[in-house]
């Protein structure tokens, strides 16, 4: 079964940088594309950034020229660099397929933007 393990978040002042790593497990991941979402406190789970396995991208119109998706298919890890954070920001980060296909959600890593 497919393990997603997320890593890299933190505690960030605003205006600052973090790269957030997503780990997958099998042999399913370079073959399909792959996104980052978010889950702001007391809202909804919402699509960040997506990849394909050809590496293009599409971003969330909050994140547009702020974050970097990026893709290693031979270590089976995506990354997402986030710069000019934003206490908007704030919130548990995951990864997953896009669209989802029943691959069970990883434990996520909090981002906090905060002075």
């Amino acid at each position: 079964q497919v393990q997603l393990v997320e890593s890299g978040g933190g505690l960030v002042q605003p205006g600052g940088s973090l790269t957030l790593s997503c780990s997958a497990s099998g042999s399913m991941f370079r073959f399909v594309t792959m996104a980052w979402y978010r889950r702001p406190p007391g809202k909804e789970r919402e699509l960040v950034a997506s990849i394909t396995p050809g590496r293009t991208t599409n971003y969330g119109d909050s994140v547009k020229g702020r974050f970097t998706v990026s893709r290693d298919n031979a270590k089976n890890t995506m990354y997402l660099q986030m710069g000019t954070l934003k206490p908007d920001d704030t919130a548990v980060y995951y990864c997953n397929t896009a669209p989802l296909r029943n691959v069970p959600w990883g434990q996520g890593t909090q981002v906090t933007v905060s002075s």
